[in-house]
This record gives C-alpha cells, sequence and structure tokens, in this order.
C-alpha cells in the first residue's frame, strides 16, 4: 500500500476528495455530478475500485474517461462508455433503484440530514436565492445512500433547515406535518437515505435508528469540541474514531498528475 503523504503535501481539497473516494466500493453503480464529486469517483475508480459504473448526470453511463472532463456535459465523459443518452435515461436508472451511491453537495444540513440548496429564509420571501434542486432530490430520494460534499460553517449546520430540497432522516409527513422517520414516509419506496457529510472539518454519519448525525473523524488540527461549536445544534461527538485517514501519495499522484493536472477542481500545493 502506498505510504501516506506528509502534512505539507496537501490540500484541504485533496483530503476531502480522497475521503470522498474512500466511500466507493468496487462494483457499485455511482452517480456524480460536476466538481470535486467527480474527481472523487474517477480517482476510486483508478485506485480501488476498478469496477465501478459511473453515471454522469447529464447522460453517459459507465464511462471511463482518461482524463477529468470539466462538467458532466463534457464530451470526454463518453469515453469508453456503454451507452450515451441523456437525463432521463439516466435518473429512470436510478428511479429503478440500481444507484448504489450518490455524490451531492448542499448550503444547508439539519442534524437529520435534510439539505437545503434552494433558498435561506422563507421560500416566497427569502433572504438568499440559492442554485435550487437540479438533480439534487432525485439522487438522494432514489439512491441506496448519499454522501454530501460540504464548506464547514455555522450557519450551514443548524438545527432546521430553511427548506428541505433533499429529505434526510426526520422529515414531515402531510397532510398531518408530524415528524415521521424517512423509512415510514417512503414506504415500499424506501432504498436507503444520507450515509455521510464530508464537509471542511470532518466526516459525519447518521445513527442507523434514529437517524441523528454524529462525528465520525476529525479533519487533522481540528477537534471534537471546535467541530461541535462550528455547529447550531447539539453535536454528538461520543463515537469520533480520531483523525480523517491522510491521502496517500498513490492517491496524490493520480489527482494532481493524471486526473486533474491543471488544477481545475483541486489546485495543487505550492512548494517551499
Amino acid at each position: 500500500m502506498s505510504e501516506y503523504a506528509k502534512p505539507e503535501e496537501f490540500g484541504l481539497a485533496d483530503l476531502l476528495c480522497c475521503a470522498a473516494a474512500r466511500e466507493v466500493a468496487d462494483n457499485e453503480i455511482v452517480f456524480a455530478g460536476t466538481g470535486l464529486p467527480m474527481v472523487a469517483i474517477m480517482l476510486a475508480q483508478k485506485t480501488h475500485a476498478p469496477n465501478l459504473k459511473l453515471i454522469f448526470e447529464a447522460g453517459t453511463l459507465d464511462g471511463r474517461p482518461p482524463e477529468l472532463p470539466t462538467s458532466v456535459g463534457d464530451a470526454r465523459c463518453e469515453m469508453g462508455a456503454s451507452r450515451s443518452s441523456g437525463l432521463s435515461d439516466a435518473f429512470s436508472i436510478a428511479q429503478r433503484g440500481l444507484v448504489d451511491l450518490g455524490f451531492l453537495g448542499g448550503a444547508e444540513v439539519d442534524e437529520y440530514g435534510n439539505v437545503n440548496t434552494t433558498c435561506i429564509g422563507d421560500y416566497l420571501n427569502p433572504e438568499l436565492r440559492l442554485t435550487g434542486s437540479g438533480g439534487n432530490p432525485d439522487i438522494n430520494s432514489f439512491a441506496r445512500r448519499t454522501v454530501f460534499i460540504m464548506v464547514h460553517e455555522k450557519r450551514r449546520f443548524v438545527p432546521n433547515v430553511s427548506y428541505i430540497t433533499s429529505p434526510g432522516w426526520r422529515v414531515k409527513k402531510w397532510p398531518g406535518g408530524e415528524f415521521v422517520h424517512r423509512r415510514e414516509l417512503y414506504g415500499s419506496a424506501y432504498r436507503g437515505g444520507p450515509s455521510a457529510v464530508i464537509s471542511t472539518a470532518g466526516v459525519f454519519r447518521f445513527d442507523d435508528q434514529s437517524g441523528r448525525i454524529y462525528l465520525d473523524t476529525c479533519h487533522p488540527g481540528q477537534t471534537p469540541e471546535e467541530i461541535r461549536g462550528m455547529c447550531q445544534f447539539d453535536l454528538d461527538i461520543s463515537r469520533v474514531k480520531g483523525e480523517t485517514e491522510l491521502p496517500t501519495r498513490e492517491e496524490l499522484h493520480f489527482i494532481h498528475n493524471v486526473l486533474d493536472p491543471d488544477g481545475i477542481f483541486i489546485p495543487a500545493v505550492k512548494k517551499g
């Protein structure tokens, strides 16, 4: 196994990318969006999961581009693909329950994994209008598990998100409006849900029974107490395993020399 890199050899984006890649298992079907998630999935494909099937959101199935596409609509996504189709085809695969893992981003997350990418404040009169849902709720609802990658700020980790774009583990059941577990709400359509949040501070997971978030590992330089102070809710830090596993030199080689040599999504660390 490749040896771990020294702290001065990698940046925070490298750490997040490697942590996300390790969420992928071989032979899985993984749904990718543009940006760091795309780098992470291709990194997994180059290292420990060579048989994963990658679906690019714009509609390329089982693509194996030799270099990193700039977006999910880049023509390079089609290289080595089993099929090049469109959004309808890609999302129909998810709707049929064939996607094992989806990578998504978010502006806000609450302690039960509800994620907001729609607006901050009241929906009809928001303080800030965000990018919108895109494929976020579909991928999160249909995949067996979902990993969210987020910037960690106290304003983003909240007791209740302003708007539920992607349902977590505890959501409102209509028309009554009472909070219920995701399993009850989805019924026979239930397949899974949020499994991890990888932030710029640490890696978080969700309790199997309650669905409540807890801190799994801290990124180097962070303590559990500091990370709890970066949340607006009382974060469970009783299950922390230690520091997030560092990138290996092999992983850094693939990120910066093979996948993203131009630093489009993950800039190289400046030496000296």
